[in-house]
């Protein structure tokens, strides 16, 4: 597979002295989904935000098919590589539809409208997180889970080479997520690479090709899953224990955290 996207040396701040990227470097290959995982505040969100373009770094660059995405017009960027948001707050109460419909607007001319295909676009994407039946209702009137279907069906409407995904299981049942991911899992296959920030190790264990372990700002493993999602490497990101659950042919198949027996001063629980 060939390289698509391509992260060298990227640091940011948003103060100065105080960095949240620390020489960051990845690359993603066409058809691969890619986990980013880390506690709160280890740059998961800002690192998405710089690899879309929408922030430029202090120094690095992102390059897009051997183009810089900072020197791309922003409607070329938006074509070719888009960000589904964790938190969106909408202005007016747009239905689904018109929010869906608004993943199109980098394939318009200046004061264009929408035509047949556009639309046709927007009901395949909500048609496939399962959102048709809410199609006309308004986006505020949603939970939050289907909100973030909304805004995933959005993502797959703009019809972009990658898509950076920030937590988009939050909020969603576990029926949802699968739909999600499998949906992810799917795109992925057939052109559609991935980049997705994530706080659960077991969707990574299941759906990643490749898994970037983030901490303070720094990439601290990087590989396959079975090569990343290790007790040693995930307790040393997470900064607790945690226990990784092995099958027969010792294929990893949970991530758990590891409970403090108090009975006996404070060792640690194994599950049975």
């Amino acid at each position: 597979m060939a390289v698509i996207l391509n992260a060298n040396s990227l640091s940011y701040s948003y103060q100065p002295n105080q960095p949240v990227l620390c020489n960051v470097s990845l690359s993603v290959d066409t058809n691969t989904i890619m986990y980013l995982l880390g506690h709160n505040g280890c740059g998961k969100t800002t690192l998405l935000e710089v690899l879309s373009g929408l922030r430029a770094p202090q120094q690095g660059d992102v390059w897009l098919n051997g183009s810089s995405v900072y020197k791309l017009p922003s409607h070329r960027r938006a074509q070719r590589i888009g960000l589904v948001p964790q938190m969106h707050t909408p202005i007016f109460a747009y239905t689904v539809r018109d929010v869906v419909l608004m993943g199109r607007t980098p394939y318009l001319r200046l004061f264009g409208t929408p035509g047949r295909e556009d639309h046709e676009i927007v009901d395949e994407a909500i048609e496939a997180v399962g959102l048709i039946s809410q199609r006309s209702r308004s986006y505020t009137e949603l939970s939050g889970g289907e909100q973030r279907l909304t805004l995933i069906a959005r993502g797959l409407a703009q019809q972009t080479d990658v898509l950076l995904l920030d937590e988009p299981t939050a909020h969603l049942d576990p029926r949802n997520q699968r739909l999600v991911l499998e949906k992810v899992a799917q795109l992925a296959e057939q052109k559609v690479a991935f980049v997705i920030s994530s706080h659960n190790p077991n969707s990574a264990l299941l759906y990643a090709h490749q898994i970037a372990v983030m901490k303070a700002g720094q990439i601290v493993a990087r590989g396959t899953p079975a090569d990343v999602l290790t007790e040693e490497t995930l307790s040393m990101s997470y900064d607790m224990p945690v226990e990784v659950i092995y099958n027969q042919e010792q294929v990893a198949r949970a991530v758990m955290p590891r409970r403090i027996d108090t009975s006996n001063g404070g060792g640690l629980l194994s599950l049975p």
